[in-house]
């Protein structure tokens, strides 16, 4: 049994070392990851991970809980509405796995930004953020990075059939919205990357039916979004879901 993994709780991730063993247990728990963007993607990505016994993670996320978050989001409960996201978040990873280290950054990565969330120290980086103009910002970065492995979300809105998400590199998605708005970005910046990264995507698309909300019906976050798009719980979740499994097979060397 892998000692004092759990503070008090050394049976914590019993489940963990007999499907893995114990030095992956141990492995988990040395790994780095950070996650940019804590909401409906971010937020079960950082779910799953502290629960496969993680054991440091830098959080970047600028948002506050909203109302218009509880449909979808990990930390959004009636009671936190008007607090930060990662501090929601901290708390509850932290009373998953007291011995857990956990840095937060109240802020949104930008270009300007960049060098301020000590990226280059992390093993993983799960990029979970919708700005295009901010997405391409990170994947660049992170790319540049000697040590660091990227793994991204694309779009998660407008979508409700698991059975349409895909994990594959970037160069090989082919009917996702921010995929493809990614590479017009790319493209206007300077060219798509050459080198690869893995990707969760989906080619489902359907359309807003619902009422459109106006600026003064959104939190102050979302109204400088060109478009606010429809979104269910079970789909970001299982995008996050699967970015986490993606750094744990990584980590461990699980094809």
């Amino acid at each position: 049994m892998v000692e004092k993994c759990h503070g008090n709780h050394p049976n914590a991730f019993a489940r963990t070392e007999l499907m893995f063993g114990t030095p992956a247990v141990r492995k988990l728990a040395g790994t780095r990851v950070a996650i940019v963007g804590v909401g409906g993607v971010g937020g079960w990505c950082a779910e799953s991970l502290v629960r496969s016994g993680i054991g440091n993670f830098i959080l970047i996320d600028p948002d506050a809980v909203n109302e218009t978050n509880l449909n979808r989001q990990l930390v959004a409960t009636t009671a936190t509405i008007g607090q930060r996201k990662i501090a929601v978040l901290a708390a509850r990873m932290k009373a998953i796995n007291p011995n857990c280290e956990i840095q937060t950054f109240e802020a949104a990565y930008t270009a300007e930004t960049a060098a301020q969330f000590g990226l280059e120290m992390c093993d993983y980086v799960v990029d979970a953020i919708d700005s295009v103009t901010d997405k391409v910002a990170l994947i660049r970065h992170v790319l540049g990075l000697a040590d660091t492995t990227l793994f991204s979300s694309m779009g998660a809105a407008l979508k409700t059939n698991p059975s349409e998400i895909k994990v594959s590199a970037f160069q090989k998605i082919a009917g996702d919205g921010l995929a493809r708005a990614l590479r017009n970005r790319f493209r206007a910046t300077g060219g798509i990357p050459q080198k690869k990264w893995t990707c969760v995507w989906s080619a489902e698309q359907r359309q807003n039916l619902g009422h459109a909300p106006q600026p003064d019906e959104i939190a102050p976050i979302d109204a400088h979004k060109a478009r606010i798009n429809g979104t269910i719980a079970h789909l970001p979740a299982l995008f996050g879901f699967t970015l986490a499994g993606a750094v744990v097979n990584h980590a461990l060397g699980v094809s």
